[in-house]
């Protein structure tokens, strides 16, 4: 069974859908400048069409959002594309990710850092993540901790981190967040009030931080 398969699949997910993903990297990914062999490996490990409603496969890999329930919405796949690819990941980072969503976000990093701590608020969509997980074969899936909480807190227990990724527009950055993230590594989040901008948020020191704009984005807000 291929490593992005799940239990119980008659077929090979990443066969079945390999193609298609090929042809959202080419229009969506590389043709937006993004060049990474790891992060193309790992959206073929994880097709985006087993985190996604049963009605909604058909557009998996469409250049856009696409809802997920309790109002929430999984990001086109240039966004999540772009934020890991910002992280600048080499295998041995530990990432605290805010907003789980439907873990596929959760799924990417997992295949290029060392762990992934994913906090998500929303009840219904953390134990429909929970047992999705359950259900891949992949052992990067364990590298994966899932967590019910507010993601403002971060997860205290597990800092400091090496990397942060937030998929909702914060009006500010929590003081949680800069106190968990280790000095020299940096958050990719898109931050903002009317209008959000996705930056990169480097810790210089327990003090300094600097921030770097990318682009204008849109995200759902954290809550």
């Amino acid at each position: 069974m291929a490593p992005g398969s799940k239990k119980g699949e008659g077929h090979d997910a990443q066969d079945a859908h390999g193609d298609e993903i090929e042809e959202m990297l080419r229009t969506q990914i590389r043709s937006r400048d993004i060049h990474d062999p790891a992060l193309e490996a790992a959206f073929h490990r994880f097709p985006r069409h087993l985190f996604v409603p049963a009605s909604l496969q058909h557009r998996a890999c469409d250049d856009g959002p696409l809802p997920i329930g309790e109002g929430q919405t999984i990001s086109q796949p240039y966004i999540v594309a772009l934020m890991t690819h910002l992280l600048r990941l080499t295998g041995d980072e530990k990432v605290l990710e805010i907003g789980t969503g439907c873990g596929y976000q959760s799924a990417i990093l997992a295949c290029l850092c060392s762990e992934v701590h994913s906090v998500e608020i929303v009840p219904e969509l953390y134990e429909g993540t929970k047992k999705r997980m359950a259900e891949f074969t992949d052992p990067a899936i364990k590298r994966i901790h899932l967590y019910l909480r507010n993601g403002r807190d971060g997860v205290p227990e597990a800092a400091p981190f090496d990397r942060i990724l937030c998929a909702a527009t914060a009006d500010t950055v929590p003081e949680a967040w800069k106190s968990q993230l280790r000095t020299g590594g940096w958050m990719v989040l898109p931050l903002g009030r009317e209008a959000a901008d996705l930056v990169i948020i480097t810790k210089q020191s327990e003090t300094e931080f600097t921030k770097r704009v990318v682009i204008p984005v849109r995200f759902v807000p954290l809550v």
